[in-house]
């Protein structure tokens, strides 16, 4: 209950309220404070010239607070009345609390009578000392505003459950321990302050004092004051004016303001409003008990952060001390290299001088021996001698010519230490990020499948700070082998095309930047478009993305499993988003030639009559992978070209598994053309005609006979062509390895290409206006189901 004992503080003298009274604008203040802040209003403003006039209707009237103000807007500790220059200005004061407040005018006259006995100056002014709205007392004065008795009882219950000993209520600094209390002025007194303020003479000698502790029980044993109409001293509080949302009693009904404003019981709406007080306490109870695990949460945080602190200064200090270290090591070798380089000078100027000195001692003896031959006076014999020693001389003359008196070596040191890029280096050396980005999440009502494609989309989390500059998506090969990379970029969607069917493939995500990269997402499990048996089904497609069920595969794994809301098939829409991405590569890690990634958007409708079916892939042309003089139409469905050489387009879906058959139909043909049907890698040529290259298997059709033809190799000349209206159909079945070709309902010629395995994207060449027409998702010919059941 401490936390409580603000709450029982009246803000002007900081002690615990003493006869509070209310506000109207509901806030207490102690009855003797209130006298203590009353400022005397001019004649002007006084409620009796307002009524008088025909301004005043309220008992209370507030001042226009832009014409008072009694607290200085700039807190310099002045207030003033602004409306009348005449009034003096006084300086406030602040309770003990820190509430600003306007003290008395003049000292209050020496009385012995009670604060809401004593007589109020006309005229009177009280500004709230917590909100600042100011009013001016009628003739009532203090007496018009009611007693909050239930403040009183809790001040008492408070006081009653504290076991600290009774204080003094007079005392105006430190409350000093009480010694006595007055029963009749219901006032705890220490010595001083009962010498003081209670002097046993006059009135006061005939109250009764007595012990502090005598004093708490005879105050709860005493009958609780019954609040009374402030209207009428003598009445009671029994109705409640719910227009002035206050007490009132049967006069005030009768004959006072309230007598015609809407009343009801007073037990009545004494329960009501401690109902409603209840539930908004209950509110306030949920926000107080999330603040306190809020400031444990924050209290934590200041132990985390002291705790970070210490980890972090030793990682500073450490790499600090490393730095050193190698510095030290770096000047250890460069210390080294100059003690190097002192010894080689060293070594080149002793040996200059060791053969210095050693010639020099040749060129000595030569020139004495010489001095000692000039002496001889033989002339016979000294000719003998001279050529070679004149040519001696010389030679030597000439050896020491030869720089041979230059120093081999300078006393300078050709070293100069480069440090302005370690010191430029030092002087930049700060803080830089210093942590990964947080684990993305994927965002599962985003993620879907579509045939053999999978679309995956996620999102940093909500309160992640640290930014990542990309992120990495991961899937295995669809049998639960190693996961590999199949995106790392910045986008946030994206769609992985030429899964295998009837699959499951497991995905992961994980963010990264400079400083390294974060831990893997809950890994995601995708379930491509399954076989069915042989049987009629007729499903709207596609399945909206909405109606994907999420569950947890158990409650103890973070793997979620996505599976399509058809048993055995999946159809899903893609949603739109200004994120998704368009790309085309080739995946050898998960398709044995390549998988692409791709956006697909394209709305379907209508009703879909599923027949006999051994795999349903649903699909239209590819306007990204096709040649620039495809014109597209029909959603993508319907494809010319009006350039006289052949060009391809390829449709969106690849197969690598599973059986699947499609059509086409021819809308216009004139001029005799021969456009090319079949499958093809990603990689295609798109300026040839299909089968020209190694990497696509075709049937080129005129109006009167086939060819098949794969890398350039024409073969199986068939008779029979296409017209307007003519159905090319094109069935791949790879469970046989096998591509055979259909005109109008019958095969043309023999199987047209076996052991075909990898992955394969439908292919048409066109030129020459011809125009045809895509038809997916349809049965395999009952020709080609009988003969395939036989074998």
């Amino acid at each position: 209950m401490e936390e409580m004992e603000e709450e029982l503080k009246c803000p002007v003298c900081g002690s615990f309220y003493r006869e509070p009274i209310i506000l109207p604008c509901s806030h207490n203040i102690c009855q003797a404070c209130a006298r203590n802040i009353l400022v005397q209003t001019p004649e002007s403003e006084s409620p009796q010239s307002r009524r008088a006039s025909g301004s005043g209707v309220s008992d209370y009237d507030y001042l226009d607070l832009d014409k008072m103000s009694l607290y200085s807007e700039a807190d310099s500790g002045y207030g003033s009345y602004g409306g009348f220059a005449s009034a003096p200005t006084t300086p406030c004061q602040k309770s003990p609390n820190g509430v600003r407040v306007f003290p008395p005018a003049m000292p209050p006259p020496a009385t012995h009578l009670s604060p809401a006995l004593a007589p109020v100056p006309r005229n009177s002014c009280i500004t709230c000392p917590q909100c600042h709205r100011s009013l001016i007392l009628d003739d009532r004065g203090l007496r018009g505003f009611p007693k909050n008795r239930v403040l009183e009882g809790v001040i008492d219950r408070y006081q009653q459950s504290k076991a600290a000993a009774l204080k003094c209520q007079l005392c105006e600094k430190a409350p000093k321990e009480a010694t006595v209390m007055c029963e009749q002025c219901d006032v705890f007194y220490c010595d001083p302050c009962r010498l003081r303020c209670h002097p046993p003479r006059g009135p006061l000698a005939k109250h009764r004092l007595v012990p502090p502790a005598q004093g708490r029980v005879s105050r709860r044993l005493s009958p609780r004051k019954v609040s009374t109409c402030t209207d009428h001293e003598l009445e009671n509080h029994s109705m409640y004016c719910v227009q002035c949302k206050m007490p009132v009693c049967y006069q005030c009904l009768e004959e006072g303001k309230h007598s015609s404003h809407e009343v009801k019981a007073l037990g009545a709406m004494w329960k009501l409003h401690k109902s409603q007080l209840s539930q908004a306490l209950n509110g306030l109870s949920d926000r107080a008990k999330e603040a306190k695990e809020f400031l444990v949460q924050l209290r934590n945080m200041v132990q985390q952060i002291q705790e970070n602190s210490v980890e972090f200064e030793a990682c500073l200090v450490a790499q600090c001390d490393a730095l050193i270290d190698a510095l030290n090591r770096r000047k250890a070798q460069l210390l080294a290299r100059v003690n190097k380089e002192h010894e080689h000078k060293l070594k080149v100027v002793r040996d200059q001088i060791s053969h210095c000195t050693v010639k020099l001692r040749q060129t000595t003896g030569l020139m004495e021996y010489c001095l000692e031959v000039i002496k001889e006076n033989d002339p016979s014999g000294f000719l003998q001698i001279s050529d070679a020693l004149i040519r001696r001389v010389h030679l030597t003359e000439d050896q020491w010519g030869k720089g041979t008196l230059t120093p081999r070596m300078t006393t300078d040191f050709d070293l100069s230490l480069d440090n302005s890029p370690l010191l430029q280096s030092i002087h930049q050396l700060d803080f830089v990020q210093m942590k990964i980005p947080a684990t993305p999440i994927l965002q599962l009502e985003e993620c879907c499948t579509h045939n053999n494609s999978a679309t995956l989309s996620w999102k940093q989390p909500p309160l992640s700070t640290v930014p990542a500059d990309g992120y990495i998506l991961e899937l295995d090969d669809g049998n639960g082998g190693q996961f590999r990379e199949v995106y790392v970029g910045k986008e946030t969607m994206c769609t992985v095309d030429g899964l295998h069917f009837n699959s499951t493939y497991n995905a992961r995500i994980k963010a990264f930047n400079k400083t390294g990269v974060s831990q893997y997402s809950k890994t995601l499990v995708l379930q491509t478009s399954e076989d069915t048996d042989s049987e009629e089904q007729t499903v709207p497609f596609p399945v909206p993305s909405e109606r994907l069920p999420l569950r947890r595969m158990s409650p103890f794994s973070s793997t979620l499993n996505l599976q399509p809301s058809f048993p055995r098939r999946s159809y899903f829409d893609f949603r739109p988003s200004p994120h998704q991405l368009s790309l085309h590569s080739s995946l050898q890690s998960l398709n044995a030639p390549g998988c692409n990634f791709e956006t697909q958007s394209a709305p379907y409708s209508q009703l879909v009559d599923i027949k006999k079916l051994l795999a349903v892939a649903w699909f239209a042309f590819d306007p990204g992978s096709a040649h620039s003089d495809i014109i597209f139409s029909n959603d993508n469905l319907t494809v010319t070209c009006s350039s006289y050489d052949d060009r391809v387009v390829l449709g969106k879906t690849g197969f690598s598994k599973g059986v699947h058959y499609w059509e086409l139909t021819v809308d216009r043909y004139d001029n005799h053309p021969d456009p090319a049907f079949g499958v093809a890698r990603i990689d295609v040529m798109k300026d040839v005609m299909l089968g020209k290259d190694d990497k696509a298997w075709a049937m080129y059709v005129d109006n009167n006979r086939s060819w098949f033809m794969h890398n350039n190799s024409h073969t199986n000349r068939t008779e029979g062509g296409i017209t307007k209206g003519a159905t090319i159909g094109i069935l791949l079945d790879l469970n046989r390895k096998t591509l055979t070709f259909f005109i109008n309902d019958e095969q043309q010629g023999p199987i047209a290409f076996e052991n075909v395995e990898g992955l394969f994207f439908p292919a048409v060449s066109l030129n020459r206006n011809v125009q045809v027409t895509l038809h997916t998702g349809l049965p395999v010919p009952d020709c080609y189901s009988s003969r395939a059941s036989i074998a």
